[in-house]
């Protein structure tokens, strides 16, 4: 098998598992902003229910993909691009699974948050079994490591953006972490006592 088809087959199942986790990501969004609102925090809270902010967000997210989809210089030797296809894979994959693992957790808890403010559910559920019962913020971790693996796999200018961008993703989950503070208290405060917020305690 040539390194130019297994290139072509990473790409493909990985194209495929993206496009199927944004899918079930929106069917999540649409479904969470028909449920009635309960603690809100930051001043983006309504715009979580708004179709205008998904439809923009969502345009300018694949125009962004669209005009940086753009190969880096070639600097690679074969040699170099077997062992990035190689990371790649062990960062994006497990990466996408944990994040799908995690949007199965969180089952109807789910919704979207934004850097400027998180919204809760009447009747919130604190979730903690699953991988959220190994780190606070699962489908966060996934996405930091699928998006450094796609930059291997995929090594244009859009997916470096979103490398560099991965790491934000921390003021997001400060803005969840308020609000599940305020709603949980005590029990909220225990949990993140016993549970790290990104990657798993190593004993």
């Amino acid at each position: 098998m040539t390194l130019e088809l297994i290139d072509t087959i990473v790409r493909w199942l990985a194209g495929v598992l993206a496009y199927t986790l944004l899918g079930i990501l929106l069917f999540g969004i649409w479904r969470g902003t028909r449920r009635q609102a309960g603690l809100t925090t930051g001043h983006a809270g309504r715009w979580l229910h708004s179709p205008w902010f998904y439809l923009i967000s969502t345009m300018l997210f694949f125009v962004i993909c669209f005009l940086g989809w753009i190969p880096l210089p070639k600097i690679f030797s074969q040699a170099s691009r077997i062992w990035m296809l190689a990371l790649g894979c062990l960062l994006y994959f497990p990466g996408m699974c944990l994040m799908l693992w995690g949007r199965m957790a969180l089952g109807r808890n789910y919704f979207v948050s934004t850097g400027f403010g998180a919204q809760l559910f009447a009747g919130h559920q604190l979730v903690t079994r699953g991988p959220f019962a190994i780190v606070r913020h699962p489908m966060y971790t996934g996405l930091i490591l699928a998006a450094l693996g796609s930059l291997l796999i995929y090594p244009t200018w859009t997916t470096l953006l979103f490398a560099c961008f991965a790491p934000f993703i921390i003021v997001r989950a400060r803005r969840e972490e308020a609000a599940l503070a305020a709603e949980f208290g005590e029990e909220w405060r225990e949990y993140c006592r016993r549970v790290p917020p990104f990657f798993p305690r190593l004993r």
